[in-house]
């Protein structure tokens, strides 16, 4: 049964603490919290699991705000550490395993993380990190198996009281974005400690909890990208935790899996990203058609652009229950919309409240008129955000009270926001940003390349692809070969879903006076003709 009004102002006290699974763990013990191919957990069974690892880190001598930094998969642990370090006032750092381990180190580090815990299935970056944090770390704990350095967290929780800590604080998180250039950056906001000013993302997840219309201890919501990610990590784990719905975690993301586990499940809620609807879409007529998809009532989406024709498609096949948000990882935005808004407006990300203040400037900085397309500024949070420990970062990204992505829009008459292009420095592939530089400074480390600018070409699937454009030291009779080789060597020092599906091979690069590649003018011939540049 859906929350009673009475309760709310206990619920998000229990919120924000990071005492919601307690809550729950009273009103709803029996109830599925997390559901994993890595094990399950009740209510009951998640907060007092909770309450072990909040002494464990206590007994560490971790402190409100010190850091804890995972590497774990989608798993029930993943959720267990999250609510730990918001009970306990500690700074929680996800980190995307799909990094190397040099990276998954350098934000072990960055971070200042005092606690590190880690995946048996991420073993080579872990122990890296390890390695190299040795003297900062007070503890470090090997989930699902034994890790060289590592104890086991079973082992090291089996010793600990399940019964709610005392005095709990309230937690935050640190969630670590690509950098344009150079190493990933913390986007890193103050512990929001009572009297202080409300999340910038509050308007976004309130009309999102309002239109899931959460049903405590019926529905249950899919997850079905990796928890490291600030959407999945909002939109099915924290805010149906919260609501007293539980999440199925897919350990890895596929079309027919998905349809399965609804079926299976009785999933109701879910977030996507447009990649994610092209491969449903792509699903034969037979394929789709053997599954009950009849529970599902909300599919979210956002993080990336969708296909006008791929969302009416979507909406045609399931009915009125797709609804979008856009809004950024370091406050602001709050635009949403839901399917008859979208029909009446297709295209659109929709409206913002308000309060939101956002606005669309020119080159100059000056507002533009409706209809009219420019640089979309939201206005910073109350609580500012900061790249952790990089001023200048910080400094660049604001102007006066506002910041922007790079996104470029315009607003209709009433005031509905419709996305048309983005800054060429930010590669958005099946809704994870990509930036270029980190591509171009791989490739310039083959002996064969001379300059190299990255952009991101149209992809019907992904939304855009990574596409790298080289000059060659020499010319080559065979740029096939040459081409497979560099792609190759980005695959050795790169994530894969970092590196280039394809490379051209050319004379000259465009340049300012100044020497700089123009990437807006690279990128610009593989979209010409689309009116969307994204």
């Amino acid at each position: 049964m859906r929350v009673s009004e009475k309760n709310k102002l206990e619920l998000a006290g229990a919120a924000a603490t990071g005492m919601i699974t307690a809550y729950h763990a009273q009103e709803r013990p029996e109830t599925k919290a997390v559901v994993s191919n890595y094990g399950e957990r009740t209510f009951a069974e998640l907060n007092a699991r909770v309450n072990q690892l909040a002494r464990v880190l206590r007994n560490a001598g971790l402190k409100p705000d010190d850091g804890v930094a995972m590497l774990l998969t989608n798993r029930p642990e993943f959720v267990e550490v999250y609510y730990a370090c918001m009970r306990t006032g500690l700074r929680i750092t996800p980190i995307n395993w799909h990094l190397t381990g040099d990276n998954a180190s350098y934000i072990v580090t960055n971070s200042g993380a005092k606690a590190f815990i880690a995946d048996i299935r991420c073993q080579e970056p872990a122990v890296e990190a390890l390695k190299d944090n040795a003297t900062q770390l007070n503890l470090s704990l090997a989930v699902g198996g034994s890790i060289g350095g590592f104890q086991n967290y079973d082992d090291v929780l089996a010793g600990e009281s399940t019964s709610n800590i005392e005095a709990p604080e309230i937690g935050s998180q640190m969630l670590y974005t690509s950098g344009t250039t150079g190493r990933p950056k913390g986007v890193y906001r103050e512990r929001e400690l009572p009297g202080k000013a409300p999340s910038p993302v509050a308007a976004t997840t309130t009309r999102t909890v309002e239109s899931a219309g959460f049903q405590a201890g019926q529905d249950l919501v899919l997850c079905t990208g990796p928890a490291y990610h600030a959407a999945p990590l909002t939109f099915n784990i924290t805010l149906p935790l919260a609501a007293g719905v539980g999440t199925v975690l897919m350990d890895k993301w596929d079309a027919e899996e998905t349809l399965h586990l609804i079926e299976t499940h009785g999933i109701t809620h879910t977030h996507m990203v447009a990649t994610m609807f092209h491969r449903l879409l792509a699903l034969p007529d037979d394929v789709r058609g053997k599954y009950d998809l009849s529970s599902i009532r909300y599919v979210l989406h956002g993080a990336a652009p969708c296909p006008v024709h791929t969302k009416q498609e979507m909406i045609d096949w399931l009915g009125p229950v797709i609804y979008e948000y856009y809004a950024a990882t370091e406050g602001g935005g709050g635009f949403f919309i839901d399917s008859e808004e979208w029909l009446s407006k297709p295209g659109s990300v929709g409206k913002a409240p308000a309060e939101a203040d956002n606005k669309i400037v020119d080159d100059d900085g000056n507002e533009v008129p409706v209809e009219e397309v420019g640089t979309i500024y939201f206005r910073s949070p109350p609580v500012k955000f900061v790249y952790f420990k990089d001023d200048d970062k910080t400094n660049n990204s604001y102007a006066g009270d506002y910041f922007t992505l790079g996104d470029m829009g315009y607003f209709d008459d009433d005031g509905y926001l419709f996305l048309t292009g983005r800054n060429a420095e930010t590669i958005i592939s099946g809704g994870v940003n990509i930036y270029p530089q980190e591509t171009d400074d791989v490739l310039l480390k083959h002996a064969a390349v001379g300059d190299v600018c990255t952009v991101g070409i149209p992809s019907e699937e992904w939304g855009e692809e990574v596409r790298s454009v080289v000059m060659l030291k020499s010319p080559t009779e065979d740029n096939a070969a040459v081409v497979q080789e560099l792609i190759a060597f980005c695959r050795d020092h790169l994530p894969h879903f970092k590196c280039p599906r394809s490379i051209d091979i050319v004379d000259e690069l465009p340049r300012l006076p100044s020497g700089k590649i123009q990437r807006k003018v690279v990128r610009a011939p593989y979209w010409e003709g689309r009116k969307r540049q994204i």
